[in-house]
C-alpha cells in the first residue's frame, strides 16, 4: 500500500506594487503637502548628522535632539568628539537607549573619520558603512540629507507605508528599498525618503493609521480604512 503524498502548501503570492502612474500621483501629492521635506534630527554639518542618525537607532528624534544639543555645542567635529572622550559622550547621551554602546561607536567612528578619511565624512555608502555603528540605513540618510544623493533609507515608517499602500511591498527593508528605487519617478527620488517617513510618523501610524485625513488614501491598498473617530 502506497503512502499518499501530501500536497505541498501553496506559497503566498508576492504582493504586486501599484501601477507606476499611481506611484507618481502619490509622490506628486506628498510633494505638494511637504514641498521642502527634511530630517527632523538637528545637525550642523555632515559629521553631526552621522552621529545624530547613529544615535537615533531605537530612539526618537525628539529624544536624540535633546541629548545632542549640548553634545554638539562642545563637539561638532570628529577631533573635538575624540578629545571629549567616551565617558563625557556617554554622560551627554545617557537619556538615549543603548547609550553605552552608542558612546563607544561615536568615539570609534570619530577616530576612523580622522585616521582614514582625513577628518571628512566619506560620501559613498561603501565607506560610510565601515564606520562603527553605521549601517545601510544610516548611510543612506547621510548621503541623502548631507550630500543630496538620491538614496532611500528604509526605516520602520517607510517599511510600513510601502507595504500598506503597496507602493513597494517587500518582506525586508532591502526589498522595499529596491522596490522604491524602481517605482519612484526620478524627480521625486531626492524627497521620497523624507515624505514617506513623515507620512508614516504623523498619518499612517503603526497602531491606528489616520486614514480619514490621508491625502493619498485614494491610491492606498490598505483595508479596511480607519474611520474618523465618532463616525465608525
Amino acid at each position: 500500500m502506497t503512502t499518499p503524498v501530501k500536497p505541498r502548501p501553496r506559497k503566498k503570492p508576492v504582493p504586486r506594487a501599484i501601477p507606476r502612474a499611481e506611484a507618481a500621483a502619490i509622490f506628486e501629492t506628498l510633494s505638494r503637502i511637504m514641498p521642502e521635506p527634511k530630517t527632523e534630527l538637528e545637525y550642523t554639518n555632515p559629521f553631526t548628522l552621522v552621529v545624530a542618525v547613529a544615535l537615533s537607532a531605537q530612539a526618537t528624534d525628539v529624544g536624540v535632539n535633546k541629548a545632542t544639543r549640548r553634545l554638539f555645542a562642545v563637539a561638532d567635529t570628529p577631533e573635538k568628539m575624540l578629545a571629549l572622550g567616551e565617558d563625557a559622550v556617554r554622560e551627554h547621551i545617557k537619556t538615549i537607549g543603548l547609550f553605552r554602546n552608542k558612546a563607544k561607536n561615536v568615539i570609534a567612528l570619530s577616530r576612523m573619520i580622522i585616521e582614514e578619511f582625513g577628518g571628512e565624512v566619506p560620501q559613498t555608502r561603501e565607506e560610510l558603512v565601515r564606520l562603527p555603528g553605521v549601517g545601510r540605513k544610516t548611510a543612506n540618510v547621510v548621503l541623502n540629507e548631507a550630500f543630496g544623493q538620491h538614496t532611500i533609507a528604509v526605516d520602520t515608517h517607510i517599511f510600513r507605508v510601502s507595504n500598506r499602500t503597496k507602493l513597494a511591498p517587500g518582506k525586508t527593508p532591502d526589498a522595499v528599498e529596491a522596490g522604491l528605487e524602481r517605482i519612484t519617478p526620478s524627480e521625486y527620488l531626492k524627497g521620497a525618503h523624507h515624505w514617506l517617513i513623515l507620512h508614516g510618523r504623523y498619518v499612517c501610524k503603526a497602531r491606528k493609521p489616520e486614514c480619514w485625513r490621508c491625502a493619498i488614501a485614494d491610491y492606498c491598498r490598505f483595508k479596511p480604512k480607519t474611520p474618523q473617530p465618532g463616525q465608525g
